[in-house]
Order: structure tokens, then sequence, then C-alpha cells
């Protein structure tokens, strides 16, 4: 890595993806050091992941239009660790088309 450099350029990147799909913090460090040779440890990936909880709060209270033409129901299917294991779980997800034309996901819920 160049001098002063802390940080692989999109190791944050990397990390949330890798978190999104379920993959444990421990996991997530030997896959970095498996893929870059870098040490990370379990306590910088656990800062990465949580610093996008205050996105995710602001999206979650977000204004929705008063009115949406269109709202579709779907559901899609992730797998995810619980309890030391990779299950499959349903996540429900409501879009909206607004007067312009614009999409927009209204929320999402799992089983």
């Amino acid at each position: 890595m160049p001098n002063r450099q802390t940080r692989i350029p999109g190791l944050d990147d990397k990390i949330l993806s890798l978190y999104a799909k379920g993959m444990s913090l421990s996991d997530i460090q030997i896959q970095i050091q498996e893929l870059y040779g870098a040490e990370v440890s379990e306590s910088l990936i656990s800062n990465i992941t949580d610093s996008v909880i205050e996105y995710v709060k602001i999206w979650q209270n977000r204004p929705l239009e008063s009115v949406y033409y269109i709202v579709f129901f779907d559901c899609f299917v992730v797998k995810v660790r619980q309890d030391k294991r990779i299950i499959n779980k349903a996540v429900y997800v409501a879009l909206g088309i607004d007067r312009s034309g614009i999409k927009d996901v209204l929320g999402a819920l799992d089983e």
C-alpha cells in the first residue's frame, strides 16, 4: 500500500457486501486475509458494518408520498446465517410508483 494509506481502497464496500451476504465477522476476517493478505480486526469490521446503521435508520424514517398510483408486492429468498447454520429466509418487499413515475421501495420485511 502507498505511504500514509491505512486501508485498502474499496475495502469497506467489500466488507459490507460480504456482511450483507450473511457472513460472520470472523468469516469476513478470513476472506480479507485470503483475498488481500491483510490482517483486519473483527472490531474494524464491526465498525464498518455499524457505520451503515445510521443510513438505514434515516431511510426507514423518511417521509413517504401520500399517494402511490401502483404498488407491487414481491418476495425474494436470501441465505442468512442463523444459529450457526445457513438457512433460506423470505424477504417481502413493497415497491410503489409515485405521481412522477419514480419507483420507491416502501418497505421490506423478513418472515
